[in-house]
């Protein structure tokens, strides 16, 4: 794609969008009575029109029936959960078998660690990045803890090398070959919240597939943002938040995955919960637990059914729109910014996202050494709503599913007007 750095090409672009209508589908907020500019879709999604619609007849089902909801021949909430497993599959790269809505996305990490992380007197590690989001780093080292374990033993954190803030797939399968017959399982971020990287979650998996090594990902930035083949890629588990790329709303119900492979292990232990039940006795309350079959086994309590409709009128728009056309839109939005980033004043920051499609999603992270703040409150003032993370970077993410290519110009033009000053 040969870009040009004038008003008119990004209005081109738009007009040719094959994803444009997609754009109406979602509300904008406004600053000083206009519409702004959302670059933080990696942080909390913009609110689907149709979220509200999905809300208010699940509450006016409550209104009606009472209790009977969770059986009305309508959308009952007694299975609602399973509405989103043909959405979620789509946008994991799974089996509808091997996805469930479930919790938070910190409780699923304990979760999903009480079953895969099964330390010994050999392998008793876990590896994970150094620059991991602070849930992962607790969550993690809690478990280390929980098992008499001193983390600073048993956690193997994945440093950059010097003077850069990226991680390369050699240095993490290097890692892994060194440590090989001590590490228990891998646990990465599959997109980095800092930088924007995103890892090859499938090379990851494989090499370390071959020591017998469990391998799991926090995909809080990937999911509906790169395109996912959780089970083609072999992926041991995974689990990831529904309120960033999936516009489920502010602390929006999560959701896990777990290969098809360990459904019939009888060596996982889990947290079990009633609802992981299997359905056909799950009112019995028989005294011993038959789990559910697939990742349903790892449900713990019915789901929440207001954060589940907000969840499906999201997931609705994905399945319409398609992941691999959203990846596409994704790389020119933010192949067009780079473009457009050469033409702002040299120096002032640097980009640590990588330049590769192959590892950056739809966030590009801009490192400031200096006055970085100053620079993320003046854009907010002029409409532009990013995200700033400690300790100097502005995270600017268009999201392919509402954001446009003008959107990104506007934006490079206030960016260059805020540095020339």
């Amino acid at each position: 794609m040969k870009f040009k750095a004038d008003l008119e090409f990004a209005k081109t672009m738009d007009k040719n969008d094959p994803l444009k209508r997609f754009r109406t589908q979602f509300l904008f907020p406004k600053i000083n009575g206009k519409r702004c500019i959302y670059f933080c879709g990696n942080s909390l999604g913009l609110q689907p029109v149709f979220t509200e619609l999905h809300i208010t007849t699940e509450l006016k089902k409550w209104a009606d029936y009472g209790v009977e909801g969770h059986f009305h021949n309508h959308e009952p909430w007694l299975s609602y959960h399973k509405l989103l497993k043909e959405g979620l599959s789509h946008i994991v790269g799974s089996n509808e078998d091997e996805v469930v809505a479930m919790g938070t996305l910190t409780s699923n990490i304990h979760i999903l660690l009480t079953s895969f992380y099964r330390p010994n007197m050999n392998r008793f590690k876990i590896l994970m990045e150094d620059g991991a989001f602070g849930s992962d780093t607790y969550a993690v080292e809690s478990h280390v803890q929980l098992h008499d374990l001193d983390p600073e033993m048993a956690v193997i954190k994945l440093e950059s090398r010097p003077n850069e803030f990226i991680l390369h797939t050699e240095d993490i399968i290097a890692a892994i070959e060194a440590h090989k017959n001590e590490i228990s399982v891998v646990f990465l971020g599959g997109i980095n919240y800092y930088t924007g990287q995103v890892l090859d979650m499938e090379a990851i998996t494989k090499h370390a597939h071959q020591y017998g090594i469990m391998v799991g990902f926090d995909l809080a930035h990937a999911v509906g943002n790169i395109e996912l083949k959780l089970h083609d890629w072999d992926v041991d588990f995974a689990t990831w938040c529904s309120y960033k790329y999936l516009n489920a709303g502010p602390g929006g119900i999560a959701g896990i995955f777990i290969h098809e492979r360990h459904f019939t292990d009888r060596k996982i232990k889990r947290m079990a919960g009633w609802w992981g039940h299997e359905e056909e006795t799950r009112f019995q309350m028989p005294k011993r637990f038959v789990p559910s079959y697939g990742a349903d086994a790892w449900q713990q309590s019915n789901i929440p059914i207001f954060q589940a409709a907000a969840l499906k009128a999201s997931l609705d728009l994905f399945t319409a729109a398609k992941m691999h056309h959203l990846r596409t839109k994704s790389l020119l939005l933010t192949g067009y910014l780079l473009y457009l980033l050469q033409f702002v004043p040299k120096g002032r920051f640097e980009i640590i996202t990588p330049l590769e499609d192959s590892q950056r999603g739809s966030q590009l992270s801009l490192y400031f050494e200096n006055e970085g703040h100053k620079v993320f409150e003046e854009l907010a003032k002029q409409g532009v709503v990013a995200d700033w993370r400690e300790p100097n970077v502005i995270r600017i993410a268009p999201a392919a599913m509402y954001n446009n290519y003008e959107d990104v110009y506007r934006f490079y033009e206030i960016l260059k007007q805020i540095l020339e000053k």
